[in-house]
């Protein structure tokens, strides 16, 4: 099976692409055909070990699974690099130096691509084609790309090779995407701002196309003061079945929870359900709706007078209680060193025009460099890299698609607004009344703050 990586086919040159002679190929299960031609090339040893596959350790832990079957077991990747002997005959190293900055196998990446070398050239030129509103609206599939870097080659320093796992953007990911059972194409309303989906689609690239550094965290959803201003990952992508691993889901709707947006815990023990603002509000919307209509007016409850039993439910409280019940990690190696193969700690990294060394020499230990070259890939940069230096990279189309919410409205709309007051003990929902035509009653008032799932007061 051929990677899908690459947006062009890397015979054509362009100007700013980045040359990198390597492509992927994945390991297919054993066929017929494929025994009977082992056979055949028993004879042939040394052609058989040189195409022999290597078997790629998924770095990424989702939390969730594919279909019951564990992320290891689904992630783990048996590949093959074109030409592989030549891939091989590179010496192998644990980090590059590009224009000052150190990189590091494992370690994440942004890839510049078409769009963002535009854009560079755009700035540099004075001609930017975007506004500070445009900027703001810009996909973040418009970025640059991000990876992972699994593991770093070199034959001299203007021939410096990264082998990578792409990161997706949600918007990325293809039409016929699974979840489960559930077709999930493109972004979902939970993703994130700034979150990524990891994957097993490995592609290699000339580093020469590298823009920055990228700060990229996994979110376990328990403990997520981390993630806010870091990108982030809590999915993984097969490439291969165009699977995503599972989610974990909350509130009465049992959907996942949306890191940029207010999840609310249910005080009650026995319940204890996180809870999304806006299905907290929604609940609270509906139920004024279907006790005031379009022109029942509200009036608050009076106060108990003097004599009078102060334990007494509001008529409001009362509604509200009889509807509701009717409604009732430990870094492991990513790549094992093939056996015999020495791996060096640093290359220097140059544009295939760079000068040679004086000494000829091409391969060295000391901090890489590259110079005003810059080739392009598309990651998700909260900073934008300096000059056009990087090259592009090339990566076969990953064709997703913005999802685009069906029309749903409510019969509370335009009649009546919620908002949700925590700074009060215990916290309140705000309503108010927008109906024109009801000229009597409150416009505005409180009421209790009721869990979507066990109906009880939050406090």
């Amino acid at each position: 099976m051929s990677s899908s990586a690459r947006k062009r086919p890397r015979a054509e040159v362009e100007e700013n692409k980045a040359e990198c002679p390597f492509s992927i190929t994945y390991a297919e299960p054993d066929t017929k055909a494929q025994k009977k031609s082992k056979k055949r090339r028993k004879q042939e040893p040394d052609e058989d070990d040189a195409k022999k596959s290597s078997k790629q350790l998924s770095p990424f832990s989702p939390s969730g699974d594919f279909n019951g079957k564990s992320a290891n077991d689904v992630l783990d990747l048996e590949y093959n690099v074109v030409p592989q002997k030549k891939w091989l005959e590179m010496t192998r190293y644990n980090s590059f130096v590009l224009n000052g900055t150190k990189y590091f196998s494992e370690g994440f990446i942004y890839v510049a691509n078409d769009q963002t070398v535009q854009r560079q050239k755009a700035a540099v030129d004075g001609s930017a084609d975007g506004d500070a509103e445009k900027a703001f609206k810009r996909s973040k599939s418009e970025d640059d790309w991000v990876a992972r870097i699994l593991e770093i080659r070199a034959s001299d320093e203007h021939h410096v090779y990264a082998r990578i796992y792409w990161m997706y953007w949600p918007e990325e990911l293809p039409e016929g995407t699974m979840e489960g059972k559930k077709y999930t194409g493109g972004r979902q309303p939970y993703h994130g701002h700034n979150e990524l989906i990891a994957s097993n689609h490995m592609d290699i690239i000339n580093v020469v196309s590298v823009t920055l550094p990228a700060n990229v965290k996994q979110w376990i959803e328990e403990n997520d003061d981390e993630i806010q201003e870091a990108l982030y990952w809590r999915q993984a992508f097969d490439c291969r079945t165009q699977q995503l691993s599972s989610v974990e889901r909350t509130c009465k709707c049992r959907q996942p929870a949306n890191p940029d947006k207010t999840l609310i815990g249910c005080s009650n023990k026995e319940c204890g359900k996180w809870l999304h603002e806006h299905c907290l509000r929604e609940d609270a919307l509906t139920r004024t709706y279907e006790r005031l209509g379009r022109d029942k007016p509200h009036f608050a409850a009076k106060p108990p007078t003097e004599g009078t039993a102060s334990v007494a439910e509001s008529d409001i409280e009362k509604e509200v209680k009889e509807e509701k019940k009717m409604d009732d990690g430990v870094n492991i190696p990513l790549s094992p060193t093939e056996s015999g193969a020495e791996v060096k700690q640093t290359i220097d990294a140059k544009p295939s025009d760079a000068p040679e060394e004086p000494n000829g020499q091409s391969v060295t230990e000391g901090t890489p460099a590259i110079q005003d070259e810059r080739v392009s890939q598309q990651p998700t940069t909260p900073a934008t890299p300096s000059a056009l230096e990087a090259p592009l990279a090339s990566r076969k189309a990953r064709s997703g698609k913005k999802r685009i919410a069906a029309s749903d409205t409510k019969a509370y709309e335009g009649l009546f607004e919620a908002k949700i007051l925590m700074d009060m003990n215990p916290p309140k929902i705000e309503i108010r009344d927008l109906r024109e035509n009801v000229a009597e009653g409150d416009k505005v008032w409180t009421e209790p703050l009721l869990c979507v799932v066990c109906s009880v007061e939050i406090s």
